[in-house]
């Protein structure tokens, strides 16, 4: 049904620009990625926006690493497989919380500013963290402070070339062998980037779901035309929904970030009461599912469509202080962070599958990497840890760097390009903005925070009646967008109906108990081969 290409097109009869290492998307793994290649290699960003445009840079609570005298990489280990409920990998988490202290200080390094107290880092605590690990920048903005430095260091450097407002339709591939990719320029025009290396680092897929803490431009671009190329898509059924995002007539799904309960905020239903004690021992700092569908619950108990998010218990030049962007942000509509209870409902935040790769970031096709939201190293397993996401992509982008410098540029001669007519002639009649509303709304409906059987399967029936859009002429954007949301949508729900327990951020009413005998393993999908399950080896 998802055919390999998008669009028809002669390859061969398309111009080629020729660079060492293709990045496709910004962010903080895209920007690191780049920066650390440039050394050695001439390399190309592509954007569909700008560098500026990425989830990266909403980030609020910060990135997660080893710093303090009195934490140690074990305390973190045993945080994030606590959180990963089973799935993660050993050898991915054993590589994260060894090589992120590193990672920070490059980020240093390239002129990030991060928050300091004393002469000393100023840590922070989050949900499931059992130390203070998470560095933040101007309070609550760490991830505009990361974005800044890094888009100065990238645009100043002569070695990395910038194009924005571009639109990778498709990688391109000869056999196993990720060879560049297919590039919409704003113009319409098309042509072919070819390099030793292409790196996916093209976020996640927050516009599934029509509640959202993502940015527009997060379609899971990269997710879906990795698939199509052949690559091995892991753990899509894992979509973390952040507990607390802003819930107030005319204001967007602000995300209100987990440090604020970090700090002390707490949570209370519509009567005024705290209510998560009766869900986990560790209250508001569990893990993000627990409370996610806890708030749910109280939600539907009180008949409400949020809960509260208080801090007014705290010093109010304290909230201030830490919390600048948020204070700011609800100010605007009326609210008053150190003084009013916040109303906040969950969001869908943070894409936990994605392109599998192994320790260097390198998937199933040769030259192609996946680095950031987009992809899936085995850090996260089931569910998140707050604030290792930055952290991941620090760490896996300066090991995709040192992979891609072993490798040998491809001769022309190597390559062959071409492709096959689909014969495509039908033209989308309905816009792609409501096609768009109507995946989101089945999403939501049928693939959210709680599922079923009954519920996935109807809503993969659907989702299969907005397939025309593959048999379709398309050239704009917007339907290049919604043709990848619509293949993660698919790939999210058949991995939903495949996992037959409840474990971390998914969770399943008709079978509601976790299941380590039977499903203590990953889903697998792939275009060709179909769906797989990928048996974990745990020390």
């Amino acid at each position: 049904m998802i055919p390999r290409y998008l669009v028809d097109e002669r390859l061969e009869e398309l111009p080629v620009v020729y660079k060492d290492v293709i990045v496709i998307g910004a962010g903080i793994a895209g920007l690191f990625t780049a920066i650390k290649a440039s050394d050695d290699n001439d390399v190309l960003m592509i954007t569909k926006k700008s560098l500026l445009d990425s989830n990266t840079r909403y980030a609020q609570g910060g990135i997660a690493a080893v710093i303090s005298e009195d934490d140690s990489p074990d305390y973190h280990r045993q945080d994030t497989l606590i959180a990963g409920a089973g799935l993660c990998s050993d050898e991915a988490v054993d590589v994260l919380v060894h090589e992120g202290t590193k990672g920070v200080e490059d980020l240093v390094k390239m002129g990030t500013k991060f928050d300091v107290e004393n002469g000393e880092f100023a840590l922070t605590k989050e949900g499931a963290h059992s130390q203070r690990r998470i560095l933040h920048a101007n309070g609550d903005a760490t991830g505009f402070e990361i974005v800044r430095a890094l888009s100065e260091k990238a645009v100043a450097n002569p070695r990395i070339e910038v194009w924005d407002d571009h639109f990778v339709i498709d990688l391109v591939t000869d056999e196993n062998v990720c060879v560049g990719a297919l590039v919409q320029k704003p113009d319409g025009q098309r042509l072919i980037v070819r390099g030793k290396a292409t790196v996916l680092c093209s976020g996640g897929t927050g516009q599934l779901y029509r509640y959202t803490t993502n940015p527009e431009v997060a379609t899971g671009d990269g997710i879906a035309m990795a698939y199509r190329a052949g690559a091995d898509i892991r753990d899509m059924e894992f979509v973390q929904f952040h507990p607390t995002s802003l819930c107030y007539p005319g204001a967007p799904r602000f995300l209100i970030s987990e440090a604020v309960r970090g700090e002390g905020a707490v949570l209370r239903n519509i009567r005024g009461e705290r209510f998560m004690e009766k869900y986990h021992e560790q209250l508001e700092l569990a893990p993000r599912d627990v409370v996610a569908r806890a708030i749910v619950s109280e939600m539907e108990a009180t008949k409400s469509t949020f809960v509260f998010l208080d801090v007014t218990h705290e010093s109010a030049d304290m909230v201030r202080h830490r919390f600048p962007n948020i204070y700011e942000f609800c100010l605007n509509y009326g609210l008053d962070l150190t003084s009013d209870w916040i109303p906040v409902a969950p969001a869908a935040h943070y894409m936990m599958g994605g392109v599998k790769t192994d320790l260097n970031g390198e998937t199933n096709l040769s030259r192609l990497f996946a680095c950031g939201e987009c992809s899936s190293t085995g850090v996260h397993g089931a569910n998140r840890l707050a604030s290792n996401s930055l952290s991941e992509a620090i760490v896996f982008g300066r090991r995709i760097v040192e992979r891609i410098n072993t490798l040998a540029p491809l001769e022309d001669e190597d390559v062959r390009l071409g492709m096959n007519s689909l014969g495509r002639h039908e033209t989308p009649i309905q816009p792609a903005v409501e096609k768009r509303l109507k995946l989101q709304k089945i999403m939501v409906r049928y693939a959210g925070l709680r599922r079923n059987a009954r519920g996935l399967h109807k809503g993969a029936e659907e989702l299969n009646r907005l397939s025309s859009i593959f048999r379709s002429v398309i050239t704009k954007r917007e339907e290049y967008e919604f043709a990848n949301l619509l293949t993660c949508a698919m790939l999210t729900t058949k991995a939903a109906i495949t996992r037959e327990e409840s474990r971390g951020a998914h969770s399943r009413e008709d079978f509601p108990e976790r299941d380590d005998k039977a499903w203590r393993k990953h889903v697998v999908l792939h275009r060709e081969r179909g769906l797989t399950e990928e048996t974990i080896e745990h020390v």
